[in-house]
Order: C-alpha cells, then sequence, then structure tokens
C-alpha cells in the first residue's frame, strides 16, 4: 500500500490500536481497568497533554515547530497566577487574569513569528531561543518558587465536572472544535495547509505569507493560555518549572496524530485519537506497575512503528 494511501487512513489505524489496547487491557486487568476511577483518571489528565499537542501542531502544519509551548505555558501561568493572588476574587478580576494572559500570549507568539515569518529564523532556533530566554526570564522574577493557594474560581475549573465528567474535558472539546473549525473551515486554515505543503505556491497565490505565519504562531500561544490556566487549576500552583516532559510527548501526540512534520497534512480528529491510545496506554501500564521510563520506551517504539506503517522516511535518507 502507498505512502499517500496509509495517510489516509491514519484515523483507522489509530481506531484500531485503541481497540487492541482495549482488549489486552480488559483481558489483564478487567476489573481495575474498566473502574470509573480509571477513565476519570484519563479524563483529567488528557486535557493539559492535548492543549499542548494541538499547540505544537498547528505550528507543524506550516513545515515549522514550536519548543517554547512549555516555556510560554508557565510564563503566561506565573503572569495569571500573580493576578489571581493579588485580587480580590471578583468578575473583574477573572477577566483581568484572563487578558494578562492572553497579552502575554499574543507578544510571545508575535516575537516568534516576527522572527521566523520576517527576519527568516529557522522555526527551531527561534522557538529553543525563546524557550530558553522565557524559562531564565520567570526563573530570575520568581526566584524558582511556586505561586500557589489560588481563589476557588482558579481551583473550580479541575474540582467540577457534568454528568461525571470532569469539566476539563469540556474544556479540551471546546479548544479541539475550534481549532477543527479553524484549520478545516476557514479560509486561515487553507492557507496554513497550502504554507505547508507548497509554500511556493502559496506566495505566488497571492497568500501573505508573513502574516498568516505570525498568526499561526500566536494562535499557538494563546493555546498555551488554556493549557496554563488547566496546569493552575490542577495544581493549585505555578512555576517556571512545570510541565517540562510535555514538550517531546507533545510532538509524540502530533505526529503520531497524522501531523506531518513537513507541514501541509493532518487532522484534529486524528489528533484525538492519538491522545487518547497514549492515555489509555499509560493508564493501563501504570496499573500494571511498569515503570514510566518503560511506558516512554514504548511511546517511542509505537510512533516508528506508525511512521513505518505510513511509509515515512527520514530526511537524511531522502536524497532523491
Amino acid at each position: 500500500m502507498s505512502g499517500a494511501k496509509i495517510k489516509d487512513n491514519v484515523e483507522r489505524y489509530l481506531l484500531l490500536l485503541i481497540a487492541v489496547v482495549i482488549v489486552v487491557f480488559s483481558l489483564q486487568i478487567p476489573g481495575v481497568f474498566w473502574s470509573i476511577a480509571n477513565f476519570q483518571s484519563v479524563a483529567s489528565q488528557m486535557p493539559v497533554l492535548g492543549v499542548l499537542a494541538f499547540a505544537m501542531a498547528i505550528t507543524m502544519l506550516t513545515g515549522g515547530i514550536n519548543l517554547s509551548i512549555i516555556a510560554t505555558t508557565n510564563c503566561c501561568a506565573l503572569v495569571m497566577a500573580w493576578v489571581a493572588t493579588h485580587m480580590a476574587p471578583s468578575l473583574g478580576s477573572v477577566l483581568l487574569m484572563l487578558l494578562a494572559g492572553m497579552a502575554m500570549a499574543v507578544l510571545i507568539g508575535s516575537v516568534n513569528g516576527v522572527l521566523i515569518a520576517l527576519i527568516r529564523v529557522s522555526p527551531i532556533l527561534a522557538t529553543l531561543g525563546m524557550m530558553t530566554l522565557l524559562k531564565g526570564v520567570t526563573i530570575v522574577l520568581s526566584k524558582g518558587s511556586a505561586i500557589s493557594n489560588f481563589p476557588e474560581y482558579v481551583l473550580w475549573l479541575n474540582q467540577s465536572s457534568w454528568l461525571g465528567i470532569p469539566l476539563p474535558v469540556f474544556l479540551f472539546a471546546a479548544v479541539a472544535l475550534v481549532l477543527w473549525v479553524v484549520l478545516e473551515r476557514s479560509a486561515l486554515g487553507r492557507r496554513i495547509y497550502l504554507m505547508g505543503s507548497n509554500p511556493r505556491a502559496a506566495h505566488y497565490s497571492g497568500i501573505n505569507t508573513p502574516r498568516t505565519l505570525i498568526m499561526v504562531y500566536i494562535i499557538s500561544s494563546l493555546l498555551c493560555v488554556a493549557a496554563a490556566l488547566l496546569m493552575m487549576s490542577k495544581l493549585n500552583s505555578a512555576k517556571a518549572g512545570y510541565g517540562e516532559s510535555y514538550l517531546l510527548t507533545s510532538i509524540l501526540a502530533a505526529v503520531l496524530g497524522g501531523i506531518n512534520p513537513d507541514g501541509g497534512f493532518g487532522r484534529i480528529i486524528g489528533m484525538v485519537l492519538a491522545l487518547v491510545l497514549l492515555q489509555l496506554l499509560e493508564s493501563g501500564l501504570n496499573m500494571m506497575g511498569v515503570s514510566s521510563y518503560l511506558t516512554m520506551a514504548l511511546w517511542g517504539g509505537l510512533l516508528l512503528a506508525f511512521l513505518f506503517l505510513k511509509g515515512e522516511r527520514l530526511p537524511f535518507l531522502a536524497r532523491d
């Protein structure tokens, strides 16, 4: 089967893998795996990784990458945490907290976008530099300590549920739906896909590629605000070093979900299925007492196997 045909069936392969994982864990640990507590645990863990994976994926669709998503998330979280802990709880403080986080995200995304789109810095170098800058600045300003003890309106997000489903899952679903509309039902989405698949054709078709790239990196940073809110509510604290393991995992989830690292191909539904697969696999292995390091190794093996099935080749082998 050709690579193109495999790419068209990404969702089908992911559904098959999810079914295999469910069958295996149902046979090995049926009582624990099918417990309500397990699925609530999966539902509470997936939203943060999912939103961060979306923030990574939208930049990868243009053929770029955003290595600063974790640093952006922590920076926005610290800004919002400072507002939340220094103002009396009110509707005004909630709005100011959100606006402060979004303003910081827009600033970071704009700088990333300008460096990449106008100054022509490589995305990996621009966002690596931004990641290092943000981490250093946030550690210095916060003195490496956490801001904690948030008011109830921050903690409410993680503590609430609807129909037995944690509220963060609905926030994740809302983000996924909005991003699906943007990418697959809007002019901006068509420009993003065209830029990723054929940048020269996008330029000659009249697309303002620098402006579109800047918009993409701003959207990526704004998605980090949603991830910051979820982390603040879950951990009741914000710190410069939180969530660093999510960086590589978000890339894994994006590529496993069908996002082409070279840009131009990938769908939100594939990413959602990939996130479900990864969380089910992690939860099941954890309940079986498997080391978290072995779980990461299995994730990596799964990615390599999936890339092989898709017919992908490593860039340095693609000489023709």
